[in-house]
Parts: structure tokens; C-alpha cells; sequence
């Protein structure tokens, strides 16, 4: 059986072009999913493969960087098929896990991947730094009314009884009384 793997990163991200390739490569099914590729985490399309994909089965992806974006998990997943007998190709690289070349290929796409993430991560680091020291990034607004807390403690009240006042979680409460107090 073939298996095709698509993903996107985020809900407002298109997954047809790359369902009509892996469609074009022979795939007789198609797992699709709206998630990032940063983390194994919550990938359930992607854990369902991995689960039911039996020996002599392929599973096909358009880029390397849909299946894994940093080279730890790549390697987990090509060693979690490996194991089961499954190969892994992809249609726009040179990628064939059944031979030398293409496992060395799959490694350093993967680093290239990793890397690609981690450059990402620096200059979103630096623009907000730089976002702070200009005055215009100040992070996200309070989501709880500190004023309200406070002013339910002094009524008399737990912390417990507030947070289900105030529908929000009791840790909120306590920082919001933290802040009071290192204020």
C-alpha cells in the first residue's frame, strides 16, 4: 500500500497542491493535516501512519520538511519505519530510504530543515528585541482584571472562590495577586 503524508503548518495554509502530488505519485491513501511540523505533538495523522503502516507499505511526502522540521525527529520516524519494513520516498526530492544515497540525502535535508527553524527562531528574537527597546512590543495585554482580584480578596474571598467568580483558573489568581504584591 502507498500512503501519501501532507501537511501545512497553520489552519489558513492550503493542503491541495500538495494532495494532487502525492495523488499524481500513486497514492492509493491520503493523510492531510493543519499542524506544525516543529514537534511530534499533536500530529495525529502522522502518529496514525506511523501505527497502522505494515511491512512492504511506502509512505510518500512532497518535502522531507513535511514530515519533521528538526533532524532528531526525522531520524525517529525514518528508524520507527525502518523497523516496521516501511520506506519512505518523497516526490521532490531524491529521497528513497532503500538505498545509501537516498538516506544520506534524507539526513541532510533534514539538518537543512532544522537549521531553516532555528534561523526562523533567531530573527523572530531579535525583531521582537528589537520592538522592546523601541518602545511598540510590551507583550500581550493582562487577560485578568488585577484590580477585580484584588478586590475580591479584600471582600473576603479564597483564591478558589475567585477564580470561579471571575471564570478563570486559580493560578491566574495567584499571579495576579503575585504582581500585586511585587508591584
Amino acid at each position: 500500500m502507498i500512503y501519501g503524508y501532507a501537511r501545512v503548518s497553520t489552519t489558513g495554509q492550503d493542503l491541495s497542491i500538495q494532495e494532487a502530488a502525492l495523488a499524481g505519485a500513486g497514492c492509493q491513501e491520503i493523510r492531510s493535516e493543519k499542524v506544525s511540523g516543529t514537534s511530534r505533538e499533536g500530529r495525529r495523522e502522522l502518529d496514525a501512519l506511523l501505527t497502522f503502516t505494515r511491512k512492504g507499505d511506502t509512505i510518500v511526502v512532497t518535502r522531507v520538511d513535511r514530515l519533521a522540521r528538526s533532524i532528531g525527529d526525522l531520524q525517529d520516524i525514518v528508524r520507527a519505519l525502518k523497523a516496521k519494513g516501511v520506506a519512505l520516498k518523497a516526490t521532490e526530492q531524491p529521497i528513497d530510504t532503500g538505498t545509501a544515497a537516498g538516506k544520506a540525502f534524507l539526513d541532510m535535508l533534514g539538518v537543512f530543515a532544522e537549521f531553516e527553524t532555528n534561523l526562523r527562531k533567531e530573527r523572530q528574537m531579535e525583531g521582537i528585541a528589537k520592538a522592546k527597546a523601541e518602545g511598540v512590543y510590551k507583550g500581550r495585554k493582562p487577560s485578568v482584571n488585577g484590580a477585580k482580584v484584588r478586590e475580591l480578596q479584600a471582600a473576603g474571598l479564597g483564591p478558589t472562590e475567585i477564580a470561579k467568580q471571575l471564570s478563570i483558573n486559580r493560578a491566574s489568581v495567584y499571579r495576579a495577586l503575585a504582581t500585586q504584591t511585587t508591584t
